[in-house]
């Protein structure tokens, strides 16, 4: 490894660092992030003919350019389908469109709520995917719990129950879509055999939660009022509901059926209810009109959390810059080396080391190291692919900034890093293990 490399490295952590400690600095985890993304690609600059070939005649800085801008196209189809699938939901929960869903999951028990989020979540993250889930359970979980405290125990529950929910599906998570797409697991392998240990990872973080909820839920007068009158009719405002979450649940088909990215379904989604909506609002009297602009998606779009999505950018980026530089390939290929024919082992690996970095290069990286071979463990559905879709998806819970559901949450509900690895980390690493365990019980009693 050369100085440069490690330099980079000690780069990434000092900023990792800064962002885990953003309670007592003070400072913004997206103003970090940024400034990792430039120093990072930065010190690259310096001698980059170490990492990436150039063309004869080409200059090294036009190749960096090139290589920079590769990454950015790809964290620009995560930031476009983040922000159009936060616009939707926000314009669905404005118009009323979650009320009744809020109506169907709400209890006066924290306990009994707990369990009706977390399987609701655990089941709407496989059919549509565990970053959008988290966004739709959020908003609904602000209409159901006032206190902040209580509301946090929730969220992180979400990300948990997304996370698991979505490595048990092709279409719940962006690593089992590559894993999907590479033909290395089929849809019917990974739901039959990582069904069960995703529902165990699940369910024990959910019930060692659900100790510290007691009593029942108050509700303020702010939420009784929830069904207030709207500008628009009852079927209006079912048509957004059914327009958006189902649009939602329309993505990974208009996936399947043009082969063109996620973020692309997203958009189609956008504009059909911007366009709806502009027409249900156009006919309204002046006096409607107005607090009906509050509700129309121009003005959302103005009130969208630029702080998290440009921490997205920074973060995504600045691994971008590990991967470029063969850090992550270089930690796979020694924990194939250190753990040679121990699958459970360097998959567990892989699962933990993906909430510290984003798991995407890392599987990335997996599928590039290691052949699918024709028979064994490491055959189509073999043991490792079914468990590194597992473990690069489950793995991610344990810190909040280790998936993209925690990362929209830790936005959303302004978790911090701290609170999240002290209250919520060793709870998901105890289902994550209890997952595995599981899944070694399958492979060796019944499949």
């Amino acid at each position: 490894m050369s100085t440069l490399t490690i330099f980079i490295v000690i780069l990434f952590c000092i900023g990792y660092f800064f962002i885990a400690i953003e309670s007592v600095t003070k400072i913004n985890k997206a103003a970090i992030a940024l400034l990792m993304f430039v120093g990072c690609w930065t010190l690259f600059m310096i001698d980059p003919g170490s990492y990436i070939a150039t063309a004869i005649g080409e200059m090294k800085a036009s190749a960096v350019s090139s290589v920079i801008e590769h990454h950015l196209g790809s964290t620009s189809t995560t930031l476009f389908f983040l922000m159009g699938a936060m616009t939707i939901v926000e314009l669905v929960d404005q118009n009323g469109g979650f009320n009744f869903v809020r109506d169907t999951l709400q209890t006066k028990s924290k306990r009994s709520l707990l369990w009706r989020i977390a399987f609701m979540t655990f089941i709407l993250s496989a059919i549509l995917d565990n970053l959008t889930t988290s966004i739709v359970m959020i908003m609904i979980l602000r209409k159901l719990v006032s206190d902040q405290k209580d509301r946090l125990i929730y969220a992180a529950l979400v990300v948990i129950a997304a996370n698991s929910g979505g490595a048990f599906s092709p279409i719940g998570d962006v690593t089992t879509i590559m894993l999907w797409n590479k033909g290395v697991i089929t849809a019917a392998g990974v739901i039959m055999e990582i069904f069960i240990p995703s529902l165990v990872s699940m369910m024990i973080p959910a019930y060692i939660l659900s100790l510290s909820l007691k009593g029942d839920l108050t509700f303020t007068k702010e939420q009784a009022q929830t069904v207030a009158a709207s500008e628009l009719t009852t079927s209006q405002r079912k048509t957004i509901f059914f327009l958006g979450v189902g649009g939602l649940i329309f993505v990974p088909i208009f996936k399947t059926i043009t082969h063109l990215p996620p973020f692309v379904g997203i958009l189609l989604v956008l504009g059909v209810l911007w366009t709806v909506t502009e027409m249900f609002y156009a006919n309204l009297k002046e006096s409607e009109e107005r607090g009906a602009m509050q509700k129309r998606v121009t003005t959302m779009l103005s009130r969208i959390d630029m702080s998290t999505i440009l921490f997205f950018l920074g973060i995504l980026m600045a691994v971008a810059c590990l991967e470029t530089i063969g850090v992550l390939t270089l930690l796979g290929k020694t924990l194939d080396v250190a753990f040679e024919g121990n699958h459970y082992l360097v998959t567990g690996i892989i699962g933990v080391l993906s909430s510290i970095v984003d798991n995407v290069p890392l599987v990335a990286g997996c599928m590039g190291m290691y052949p699918v071979q024709a028979a064994g463990d490491m055959a189509i559905d073999g043991i490792f692919w079914q468990l590194l879709a597992y473990c690069a998806g489950v793995g991610g819970s344990m810190l909040i900034i280790g998936s993209a559901a925690g990362v929209v949450v830790m936005g959303l509900e302004k978790i911090t890093f701290g609170w999240y690895m002290k209250k919520i980390t060793w709870v998901a690493f105890v289902g994550y293990l209890a997952g595995i365990f599981t899944y070694w019980l399958e492979k060796t009693f019944l499949f």
